[in-house]
């Protein structure tokens, strides 16, 4: 780190203006990512149900409609005129570029199953081609045909009308968010730093931070899917992170300045000393981020992708661009003060007075403190986890209008069946099987859309409104059911399915109640592995800083105890709908997302190792120092609280805006985060901090001998 700091004093401008250049460079691919990214993600790409989805597309040539429009008659379905009109609307979109294919109830024979309960209302479903962008063609077609077609009223859904959905209203929560967020955090900068000159460099840090991730979603995009929320993770994280990291380096460029020391020095101290401190908290948030690259759901790698790049930009733009921008303006940073008194760091002051008082009744704050948050964690217990679909759009956009007309109105879920493919049956093996699937309870019929042997021969009916049929080495049975696919419902008929006997042969089930099961099951699976990975490299990062045994505990478990407040606190606002005061409006389903629930932990982890280590840094270099544990903790404290507080109140605000967003998850997303980094700044390190390294003394710096050993060879604090 010293070495960083004389390159970065001796080429200043190179360093600034190279860095600068490389992210603006970057920018020319990373703005294109922005068209690439998709709504979805949350499926498991390694399940039962995926490969379902895979065989009918490449055996069967078969994919689930990216559009579907109900078509509502005031004289019924079996209306000539409803024909009339319907046929009429499928020829219209059979000419909408890049569509496929069009199919009706009308063309596919009438079915039954495709009538809604009051015999008004049926289905077209529209095949998008795959070499276009779907969402967009979804979108256009929403725009042409929704609302009143000559004699029927159009809705229009689908999971490419959905995701066309999602992606605009995130469009403009950004472009609102942004309005509304970056003025006003402006202000909160301004009154942070003290001067105009010195609240712009958290924007110098967090901007080129954001630009260049970019880059890497781009790159993303050209080999995988990758999730557009992944930008709301970018762009708060790096703002918020560009503040935090120029918050702690300015503070003690002016703390050097302030001791006598030239502006060459201050910036190379400032680097030796803070730039180590943004260094390792970089480290560890990216490999808290890291965990989301367990989980199958590209949604959760996309998160852990931004995450981890923004995160590793906003340290690089720390280390390189900001010192080199302090060593150029020298004590100009703190031009055009709005503060007019003294912005260097005080020896003492309230926080320090804070800790004292902590630490004078350690056990009483310790257990006050304790019970609160456990009160909060214990809003969990009744939690319900599940998977988000089209009910996180405002219920005013026509997507979400359209998917509940088809929910309300539609007993047998045409749009969602349960399809499943058995390899190695035999003729009278697969009959025993669909006689066995039709006897379970939700299920309205058993069926198939394909109706061809290999030979091109009619297989046998197996009973009344059962067929099968089989393609090569497969056979495929297509069930509709009447509930909800994406509920605990869904879960247990699929669970049911694939409880039926097939010793003999091989059955795969797939269908939305598949997927949904096996997406949940993917979290579940991984999700001790991913907290293992979390537990074990925040362990060994934080000692390898402390040299300590206990204090790495001790943090792992405030965090854990933060955590549990934290979705505690999510549950009681999101489950039934009790923060809708605050947040404004949203669908009620009565799950919380496990998605969301495991990206707020994740990241709010990560945030909270990132002001751990601001704490520990100055109590460590206050206790090397030689003062006692009492004074270490209470200097330390003083000279990292506002800065803590500072850093968490932006970001807090920064996360808090994305509630104002009409996708639920944005709003759970946003609050979240926004809550765990306010507990986690004022209750965790201002009350349990203190109190317990009061008690804990001089064990707070024990270690073994060998470990000792291992961290004064590589510990990073040398």
């Amino acid at each position: 780190m010293n070495r960083l700091g004389g390159f970065l004093v001796r080429h200043s401008k190179l360093a600034l203006f190279g860095f600068i250049s490389l992210i603006l460079l970057s920018s020319v691919w990373g703005f294109q990512s922005f068209g690439q990214l998709k709504a979805g993600g949350y499926e498991n790409p390694y399940s039962d149900s995926t490969k379902v989805m895979d065989i009918l597309t490449e055996t069967y040539e078969e994919s689930t409609p990216e559009v579907v429009i109900v078509v509502d008659f005031e004289d019924g379905v079996d209306a000539e005129s409803s024909a009339t009109s319907t046929n009429n609307l499928v020829e219209e979109l059979r000419d909408v570029s890049g569509v496929d294919s069009v199919d009706s109830y009308y063309s596919l024979g009438r079915p039954a199953s495709l009538i809604s309960d009051d015999g008004n209302a049926t289905y077209v479903f529209v095949d998008v081609k795959d070499d276009v962008t779907q969402a967009t063609v979804a979108a256009g077609i929403a725009d042409k045909f929704s609302g009143q077609y000559e004699t029927a009223q159009v809705y229009v859904a689908g999971f490419a009308t959905v995701t066309a959905s999602i992606n605009s209203v995130i469009e403009h929560d950004l472009a609102r968010t942004e309005a509304i967020a970056v003025p006003l955090t402006i202000v909160l900068l301004v009154f942070v730093f003290g001067s105009l000159m010195a609240s712009g460099l958290p924007l110098l840090v967090g901007g080129l931070a954001i630009i260049g991730s970019f880059f890497f979603v781009w790159v993303s995009t050209q080999f995988t899917d990758t999730s557009v929320f992944a930008l709301n993770l970018i762009t708060g994280l790096g703002l918020g992170l560009g503040i935090d990291y120029a918050l702690l380096m300015v503070n003690r460029f002016r703390e050097e300045r302030a001791s006598g020391k030239s502006v060459a020095d201050a910036t190379i101290r400032t680097v030796e000393s803070a730039g180590r401190t943004v260094l390792f908290s970089g480290l560890t948030v990216a490999i808290v981020l890291a965990s989301l690259f367990f989980f199958p759901q590209y949604f959760l790698k996309s998160f852990a992708l931004g995450g981890v790049v923004v995160v590793l930009l906003s340290v690089a733009a720390a280390l390189i661009a900001l010192p080199a921008m302090l060593n150029l303006m020298g004590d100009r940073v703190n031009k055009w003060r709005i503060i007019k008194r003294d912005l260097t760091p005080k020896e003492s002051g309230a926080w320090g007075n804070i800790a004292r008082f902590v630490m004078k009744r350690p056990v009483s704050v310790l257990l006050v403190a304790t019970l609160a948050l456990g009160g909060l964690a214990s809003l969990s217990v009744n939690a319900q986890f599940g998977q988000v679909d089209d009910r996180i759009l405002p219920q005013s956009e026509p997507a979400a209008i359209a998917s509940n007309v088809i929910r309300d109105r539609f007993t047998a879920k045409e749009g969602s069946p349960i399809e499943i493919i058995l390899e190695g049956a035999s003729d009278q093996q697969v009959e025993q099987y669909v006689l066995d699937l039709s006897a379970l309870d939700h299920i309205v019929s058993v069926r198939s859309s394909v109706g061809f042997a290999a030979d091109g021969a009619m297989l046998p009916q197996f009973g009344p409104g059962i067929e099968t049929y089989a393609n090569g080495d497969y056979q495929r049975v297509t069930a509709i059911h009447d509930i909800d696919s994406r509920s605990p419902e869904g879960v247990a008929i699929t669970d049911a399915i694939r409880a039926i006997d097939t010793s003999d042969f091989e059955v795969l089930v797939g269908g939305s109640a598949a997927v949904y099961t096996d997406s949940q099951r993917g979290i579940e699976e991984q999700l001790p592995n991913a907290l293992i990975w979390i537990v074990v490299s925040t362990l060994v990062l934080l000692f390898l800083f402390t040299g300590s045994v206990l204090l790495p505990i001790k943090a792992v478990l405030l965090n854990i105890l933060s955590l549990g407040a934290t979705i505690g606190f999510i549950t009681w606002g999101f489950l039934d709908g009790s923060i809708r005061w605050l947040v404004g409006d949203f669908y009620v389903t009565g799950n919380i997302d496990t998605s969301s629930t495991v990206l707020i932990a994740v990241v709010a982890f990560g945030l909270s190792m990132d002001y751990e280590l601001f704490l520990l840094s100055r109590i460590k270099e206050q206790h090397d120092a030689g003062a006692s544990t009492e004074d270490s903790v209470a200097n330390g404290l003083q000279r990292s609280g506002r800065i803590i507080t500072a850093a968490a109140l932006v970001l807090a605000f920064s996360f808090g805006a994305f509630a104002t967003s009409g996708v639920t998850i944005m709003k759970a997303l946003g609050l979240g985060i926004a809550f765990a980094i306010l507990v986690d700044a004022t209750i965790v390190r201002a009350l349990l901090v203190p109190a317990l390294m009061k008690l804990f003394g001089k064990a707070n710096w024990w270690a073994p001998k060998w470990m000792k050993a291992i961290y004064k060879k590589v510990g990073l604090d040398h």
